[in-house]
């Protein structure tokens, strides 16, 4: 088991959370049920996919009998879209903060080298932008580990 497949995050509001991610950031999604009033959301990007699901829901989906206690973007997790430039950082945060991302950190020279800052989407997930001189991308635009 050498794969993550889909990172679904518990969002309070699906349709906010929409705007904000395709209209805002402009990913490719896929809607299953009304745009109005969606069930699920999935990103349609290149490697790991990501999934809005109404976090209720989720709790449910989790367990019926016993839902945990969920809180949107209060776990210790963070996301992360990795730049192949400095500029490509900037602009995505550009992007972000019109999208009506809350700044956390502007970018910035980081203590492992590279230039990173955080934003938070509309339930209070932390997104990392990050550029480091070393990184390479495979053809999947996937940040390659080595």
């Amino acid at each position: 088991m050498n794969r993550l497949n889909l990172v679904t995050l518990g969002v309070n509001d699906l349709v906010e959370s929409l705007q904000f991610y395709r209209d805002g950031l402009g990913f490719e999604v896929v809607i299953y049920g009304d745009e109005a009033n969606p069930e699920v959301i999935f990103f349609n990007n290149a490697g790991t996919k990501i999934s809005l699901f109404q976090i209720d829901q989720l709790a449910k989906d989790i367990n019926e009998e016993y839902p945990p206690k969920l809180n949107a973007g209060t776990a210790a997790i963070s996301l992360a879209y990795n730049g192949k430039s400095k500029q490509e950082v900037d602009q995505v945060f550009a992007l972000a903060e019109k999208a009506g991302a809350k700044i956390v950190k502007q970018p910035q020279p980081v203590f492992w080298g590279g230039y990173s800052g955080y934003f938070q989407d509309p339930n209070g997930f932390y997104w990392e932008v990050a550029y480091g001189d070393d990184w390479k991308f495979d053809e999947n635009d996937m940040l390659v580990i080595e």
